[in-house]
């Protein structure tokens, strides 16, 4: 009987799903990998059956039981009220942490960047991502973005006891604070506050888009990037591609009580059934989950055979090219040749060795409280026959007796008072009441939405204006 034997969950998917699925788990086998398989049905077949989450709550039980996932890819209907299966598992199970590596296997993959060698760190439940969505009115429609302090210090000491482990020399956070002052804002300040817990691994911080740019230029100028949750889908994509194919990619999504392991490419029905399909990304994120498990050691020989796979020219057809590969080879034969090269290394391309032990587990330390004090209220209106004048000169005799009006927004933009005639103005404004005291009551802002709605001014939403500690938890509006 096998030893060490970890349960996990595996579901085929959708499209290529099948054909990858059973090709990764030829060469674990071989490998003599110690799992015990549970399969779970997930996708399209499971939507079709009027699911909207694309999972049913038996197969939910089993990621519980065996709190690791290996799943294949799915599809996701288009039309409403469908949800994506990666991002209800992502949030239900608490999988905070994606972890993208994308080395470069040049000169036999082709890409303009030999040595890349970047790992992808992104914030898997937060930010724009939380799907909080709402139309205002006829012209405006909104996404809530939502960083939370204990969100930003979890993916933070994450990155860093990851590079700590893997031998790695630095993290950068890219953000957009620039902009995003207390969102973003947070997500750096945190970010460099965990660094300073860490000082033989240095720490640097870029704009997003010149970050991007600069991973797209000179890749090896970066080690681990750490990013929140948007930016981290679209860059880990970017640094996939450009280190040589996004069929490559691995992805692993950690959570304090489950992990679920995936390729980071869709389900491809276009050439699903053809067995044709590239199985790396996959077979690459087992090998994420064989670590995970602490079977570093069948994780050393399986990437090790894939790597003299590939040193070899055994190509399929996505990454085929005349001048570096050798056999032009389909999804199972592609599993063969790896199976047949289990025991060897690579002999030009770098080989790994894994430790039976790299479980990575962080915890956040307890954030004192401080003194929240409501000094007003940012009030949403829907207002499509007006202008920034005349409503604003409305609004003004409403605010009494307990506030002033400060000013109106529209789309972020001062329009009132001193708006320039040149902003373009839609049918939603943002309307700022400041107290008149040193804080505001419940009581005053009901009042003061009564006043509004009773003049014919109904209210879209509201947002409390807080101070923290005696400083302002909001921004001005662009143009303030």
């Amino acid at each position: 009987m096998k030893k060490n034997v970890a349960s996990i969950t595996v579901a085929r998917g959708d499209g290529i799903g099948p054909e990858i699925m059973d090709a990764t788990l030829r060469v674990l086998d071989a490998a003599d990998a110690r799992l015990d398989i549970e399969e779970i049905e997930v996708g399209a077949a499971v939507y079709a059956r009027g699911n909207s989450g694309g999972i049913e709550p038996s197969a939910m039980d089993s990621l519980r039981r065996t709190g690791v996932f290996l799943k294949a890819p799915i599809t996701t209907p288009q039309g409403g009220g469908m949800k994506s299966l990666n991002v209800t598992i992502r949030k239900t199970l608490g999988l905070y942490a994606n972890v993208r590596p994308c080395p470069a296997y040049a000169p036999f993959v082709a890409t303009r960047h030999p040595g890349m060698d970047v790992v992808i760190i992104r914030e898997n439940e937060e930010d724009l991502y939380a799907g909080i969505e709402h139309r205002q009115s006829d012209d405006v429609y909104q996404c809530l973005k939502l960083i939370t302090r204990p969100g930003c210090e979890r993916i933070a000491r994450y990155a860093f006891e990851y590079a700590r482990a893997y031998g790695r020399k630095k993290v950068t956070a890219f953000t957009k604070d620039n902009i995003m002052k207390m969102t973003d804002g947070l997500f750096r300040k945190v970010a460099t506050e965990v660094a300073a817990e860490y000082p033989e691994i240095e720490f640097e911080h870029w704009i997003v888009d010149i970050g991007t740019a600069k991973l797209a230029d000179d890749p090896g100028q970066f080690d681990v990037i750490l990013l929140p949750n948007l930016y981290g889908d679209i860059i880990s994509d970017v640094a996939a591609e450009i280190a040589g194919s996004v069929g490559l990619a691995g992805s692993a999504n950690i959570g304090a009580h489950c992990a679920m392991f995936e390729a980071i490419h869709g389900s491809a029905p276009l050439i699903a059934g053809k067995g044709i399909a590239n199985p790396s990304g996959l077979l690459l994120a087992a090998v994420q989950m064989l670590v995970h498990v602490g079977q570093g050691d069948v994780a050393t020989t399986v990437h090790n055979a894939w790597l003299r796979t590939i040193e070899d020219g055994v190509h399929t057809e996505d990454v085929y090219a005349a001048e570096t590969s050798q056999r032009k080879v389909g999804t199972a034969d592609f599993a063969s040749a790896v199976i047949e090269r289990l025991g060897q290394v690579p002999r030009v391309l770098k080989p790994v060795r894994y430790s039976t032990a790299t479980t990575i587990s962080v915890k956040t330390r307890p954030h004192a409280r401080q003194k929240k004090v409501q000094v007003g209220v940012d009030v949403f209106l829907d207002e499509p026959d007006t202008t920034p004048d005349r409503l604003g000169r409305e609004l003004e005799s409403l605010a009494s007796p307990d506030f002033r009006l400060d000013m109106l927004s529209n789309r972020g933009q001062k329009v009132y008072p001193g708006g320039a005639p040149e902003t373009l103005c839609v049918d939603a404004f943002r309307c700022r009441f400041v107290g008149l005291g040193e804080s505001v009551t419940t009581a005053q802002v009901l009042a003061l939405f009564a006043r509004l709605d009773a003049a014919g001014h109904p209210l879209i939403k509201s947002e409390g204006l807080f101070t923290f500690d005696g400083e302002p938890g909001y921004t001005k509006g662009q143009g303030q």
